[in-house]
């Protein structure tokens, strides 16, 4: 739908003292929700993403925690795009990347890949994860460069009546065993102990062998894909044999270098950020990682900027 006639607009300072109202950086659900309610009270935004909006729900086939009726990740994310698309105080910046974000006593200044500079009152990172890879973490041991697809990217006819190892316990897996309802398909998740209490929604479904392990080595397979020596926490070792490997390790923020403040995780926790600098969505927390956190924190922290500006920060 087109905006609604919004309030009127938020401006600091003169029109050209800014290139814009809002900068948002990363078009998932939370920077979408954030550019569309900013232009729902005036202000006029920049969203910059190196892909497609919203392109990691082209990842979750099936959806059942998510009101507004869709029952896909695809169906959710061409809804947001098209709304979005048709939001007319938001600009696409699609197909770029910030190489770095400053924020300074009275502006932020972002930089393109390009080399092109924005400037705004307040930026909203929204950038979200990016999927860990063997080497990212110390229970696995694998080829150096080994690089493997999430479990996400399987198609069905990668799991049709095939032995798929999983690494990591990580919560979509169970996306996965919804989407591909197929009883020819068996999953040996091999996961450390971080990540008991994930499997627990998988754990009886027919089609999964749970292998708690302490340490797994990746090695090249003999007549099969991928071969693997696992050592279980009480010391056992065995030999897992499997027609393909896939993650589900869990993933890594993904914000930009310049001025974010970073816990020791990695991610960028609110507290503590630039006063002009807004987290929002996935980004912030390992703990809430959902579509419906992110789309409500990428909303909230559209509003954090536009009443920040209504009262400046230099008036307390």
């Amino acid at each position: 739908m087109a905006d609604t006639p919004p309030p009127p607009p938020c401006r600091v300072g003169s029109p050209a003292a800014h290139d814009t109202d809002l900068i948002v950086v990363g078009g998932g659900p939370a920077g979408c929700a954030a550019a569309r309610m900013a232009a729902g009270v005036g202000m006029r935004s920049v969203l910059v993403e190196p892909d497609r909006l919203c392109r990691n729900l082209y990842r979750i086939p099936s959806l059942n925690n998510v009101l507004g009726g869709h029952s896909s990740g695809p169906g959710l994310a061409e809804a947001i795009a098209a709304e979005l698309r048709s939001t007319r105080l938001c600009r696409l910046e699609l197909g770029r990347r910030v190489t770095e974000l400053r924020a300074d006593e009275g502006r932020v200044t972002v930089t393109l890949d390009t080399g092109a500079r924005l400037t705004a009152p307040y930026a909203v990172v929204a950038t979200g994860v990016g999927c860990l890879q063997p080497r990212d973490v110390t229970w696995i041991t694998a080829p150096g460069g080994l690089t493997l697809l999430p479990l996400w990217q399987a198609r069905e006819a990668d799991a049709e009546g095939r032995t798929l190892l999983v690494l990591g316990g990580d919560r979509p897996i169970g996306t996965f065993l919804r989407a591909h309802p197929v009883t020819g398909t068996r999953l040996l998740v091999a996961y450390p102990a971080a990540d008991a209490y994930k499997v627990e929604e998988i754990r009886e479904d027919p089609r999964v062998t749970l292998l708690p392990v302490e340490h797994l080595t990746l090695e090249p397979g003999e007549g099969v894909a991928v071969s693997a020596e696992a050592v279980g926490r009480g010391g056992e070792r065995w030999t897992v044999a499997a027609d393909a490997a896939y993650l589900s390790i869990g993933s890594a923020p993904t914000a930009p270098p310049g001025d974010l403040v970073r816990g020791a995780d990695g991610f960028c926790p609110p507290a503590g950020q630039h006063p002009r600098v807004i987290v929002a969505g996935d980004v912030r927390s390992a703990r809430f990682q959902r579509i419906m956190t992110a789309l409500g924190s990428g909303s909230e922290a559209a509003l954090h900027a536009y009443y920040a500006t209504r009262q400046p920060l230099t008036e307390g």
